[in-house]
């Protein structure tokens, strides 16, 4: 019997499934144990926008390791005493700033260059 390693091109190279943050390997039963949450949970996530669990061929839900990391961000926020719909938009909108803030930094970095030419 022989093991195909499957790999997807990440931006150093191959990147094997195992090593990609954004491969759905995680069954819901799986994904609500390792993030302490339940499987309803998960599923209000998903049905407030915050992730978008990946369906495999016979329609069961699959998560990756970054909807993992973001699912214990809304846990701990819940754990805190916050609605779960104002849980999601807060990581909503963190993730969205942070994007901005990174934008910024690049025009800022590209008017740098051009003014010091």
């Amino acid at each position: 019997m022989t093991t195909t390693i499957h790999r997807t091109t990440g931006p150093h190279g191959p990147v094997s499934r195992f090593d990609d943050d954004d491969y759905p390997a995680y069954t819901t039963g799986c994904a609500a144990e390792m993030t302490g949450t339940t499987a309803g949970f998960l599923r209000a996530l998903g049905e407030h926008g915050l992730i978008a669990p990946v369906r495999s061929g016979g329609g069961h839900r699959r998560f990756s390791r970054r909807q993992l990391r973001i699912a214990m961000r809304a846990r701990d926020l819940v754990d805190q005493g916050t609605a779960i719909e104002a849980a999601c938009r807060i990581i909503i909108l963190e993730d969205q700033l942070d994007s901005a803030r990174r934008i910024n930094e690049q025009l800022d970095r590209s008017r740098g260059q051009r003014t010091s030419v």
